[in-house]
């Protein structure tokens, strides 16, 4: 049995990275996931600028880039009576956002890394954590029958909205928001689009990124409280939701894969506690009508493993690394989790954010800014004032 430095389970956007990120360091590092890859997953898909900025960084970008996943330069907003269309600023250099397919993107970062030096072990599914005076000190799990037993100085759980590792040390949760909104996507041919396209109305929301494979994901999105009936028949309200918007636009396109999509609750996580730690959506879930998700693990993963590796090699006490990490994730991340959680109501702005989105329509600068506020390359705060305390 080997001793490691950190065990992360979950090997997607969050913990591929916040892994190789720590061995590049220097670190022993084993990461289990349950799926074998590549393997698909529900996702927005996209990765704004910031989140290209750390791929380019970590040395992975070109990478990506390789695989055909096209460019996404261009952002539009159509809320019924005026649409905003804009390139957002770039950020470190990243001007491009990119849509990959997840079953690309998991793979590649996993291959990453490897390389860099982690253990690897698909299809490790983990039963428990080891608990011993109070502290987490590895996992157990692998095969049903014959499970096996893995010690680290540090567990992090990346393993998504339903942490099982979250749940196990009790991770409390604050800044709550009730589930506002349901959204399921399909990927079609024939329908071509070169920008990241959002549309409001009331009672639904629509988005259209272009992916690998020539292919576009289009996503339609119901208010929580009518998910029974839309799921009654999915399928037909989907393609309802998408005939009144696209209309002809879809006459010569084809619906190339089944429905998937979900629906999640919108908090945030403590993420550390004695030899635990929580990154990417284990941590922190907001509704993905902003597509912030892919963004978050990244820029999260190196907030995280720059914490614990300050805590490993005693620069910084575990406990002041790590609150200094939450701190960091939280003032990042706040501004964009309130401007989310009010347009994942599916309903028009209210009167005065109308207006003021109403007038930056046909003026360039300011439709770049907006662009921006989703891309997370300009504060909700610069362009739509500060949030309510």
């Amino acid at each position: 049995m080997t001793t490691y430095d950190v065990i992360i389970v979950g090997a997607r956007c969050a913990g591929s990275a916040t892994a190789m990120l720590l061995a590049r360091q220097g670190h022993r590092v084993l990461l289990v996931d349950r799926s074998r890859f590549p393997a698909d997953t529900v996702s927005t898909h996209l990765i704004h600028s910031p989140g290209v900025a750390a791929l380019h960084r970590w040395g992975l970008r070109d990478r990506l880039v390789a695989t055909g996943c096209p460019p996404i330069t261009r952002y539009s907003f159509d809320f019924g009576p005026f649409t905003l269309c804009g390139t957002p600023p770039t950020s470190n250099g990243a001007a491009a956002a990119y849509c990959p397919r997840r079953t690309v993107l998991d793979t590649l970062l996993i291959e990453a890394a490897a390389q860099a030096g982690v253990h690897v072990r698909e299809g490790f599914t983990v039963h428990d954590l080891i608990v011993e005076d109070d502290r987490v000190v590895g996992v157990r799990g692998g095969d049903t029958a014959a499970p096996v037993t893995e010690r680290a100085t540090v567990v992090v759980g990346a393993d998504g909205a339903h942490s099982r590792v979250a749940e196990a040390v009790g991770a409390p949760a604050y800044r709550t928001a009730p589930q506002a909104s349901v959204a399921y996507y399909a990927y079609w041919s024939g329908f071509d689009t070169d920008a990241a396209q959002w549309m409001i109305k009331p009672g639904n929301g629509f988005a259209a990124f272009p992916t690998h494979d020539d292919l576009t994901l289009l996503l339609v999105a119901w208010p929580h409280a009518v998910r029974t009936r839309v799921k009654h028949d999915l399928d037909c309200n989907y393609l309802r939701a998408l005939k009144e918007i696209h209309g002809d636009r879809l006459d010569g396109a084809r619906r190339e894969t089944r429905l998937v999509g979900s629906g999640v609750a919108n908090h945030f996580r403590r993420p550390f506690g004695p030899g635990w730690a929580l990154v990417g959506d284990a941590g922190y879930l907001l509704d993905p009508v902003t597509a912030q998700g892919m963004t978050d693990a990244f820029l999260d993963a190196e907030l995280c493993a720059g914490a614990i590796h300050a805590a490993l090699t005693s620069a910084r006490p575990y406990d002041e690394a790590m609150t200094h990490y939450q701190q960091q994730r939280d003032t990042r991340v706040f501004p964009m989790y309130e401007f989310t959680a009010a347009l994942a109501s599916l309903q028009p702005p209210p009167p005065q954010l109308g207006r003021l989105l109403a007038g930056m329509a046909g003026d360039q600068q300011a439709m770049d800014k907006f662009g921006g506020v989703f891309a997370g390359t300009v504060s909700p705060a610069v362009v739509l004032g500060p949030p309510p305390p």
